[in-house]
């Protein structure tokens, strides 16, 4: 995974709350292959019963925003892989699912927590408006408007780097090390004892 500090791309708009997994990718398409992208299942049912659907008429758009409680329910990584193939590198919502947020993150694809935007959901609806993400300042500009989300530290660190829980934690070999080492030297007793290669 490429890590990031900077995107520039186009900002849409889907006015609705508590859009869960099951809608971001309906189970019966996750026997797919990766290989074959899971960006063509992204919110198939609900695009399917709109024909004016926004990501539908706005294919070129990189960041949803969205309303509360984004990537609710099951925990399933694939609808994580449904945006990201299609294209998204941002959500910007005022909540989010915790397990999808940590998913999002392991897989590249910013979880931007805001203050309910009601003023941008109007600004964007019926269209599209060109959008920057800056993730060192936790800053989007989306139109000339400025907001500030929240993010961890150490989720910045994993976008930044491109990197999942596993690099996070080689990122401490270090230390880890420098523990083991310290530890076997205070503690000995609790460490296995050498075996005996005649025994």
């Amino acid at each position: 995974m490429t890590g990031w500090t900077r995107h520039d791309g186009t900002a849409v708009a889907l006015p609705r709350d508590n859009i869960d997994t099951d809608q971001l990718i309906p189970a019966r398409f996750m026997s797919a292959s990766r290989a074959e992208g899971y960006g063509q299942f992204l919110l198939r049912d609900l695009r399917e019963g709109d024909p004016g659907f926004p990501l539908d008429r706005f294919p070129q758009a990189s960041i949803l925003l969205a309303g509360r409680n984004f990537g609710c329910g099951s925990s399933r990584e694939a609808a994580v892989y449904a945006l990201v193939d299609a294209g998204i590198r941002c959500v910007i919502a005022p909540s989010f699912g915790d397990i999808f947020a940590a998913n999002a993150v392991n897989n590249g694809l910013l979880p931007a927590r805001v203050a309910e935007t009601p003023a941008m959901m109007q600004a964007l609806a019926g269209g599209t408006a060109p959008a920057s993400i800056d993730l060192k300042a936790s800053q989007i500009e989306i139109n000339g408007t400025t907001l500030t989300f929240d993010l961890a530290p150490a989720w910045r660190t994993k976008l930044i780097n491109g990197w999942d829980d596993i690099d996070l934690t080689r990122a401490h070999l270090d230390e880890i090390r420098s523990y083991r080492n310290q530890r076997h030297e205070r503690q000995r007793w609790s460490w296995p004892a050498p075996q005996d290669p005649q025994s």
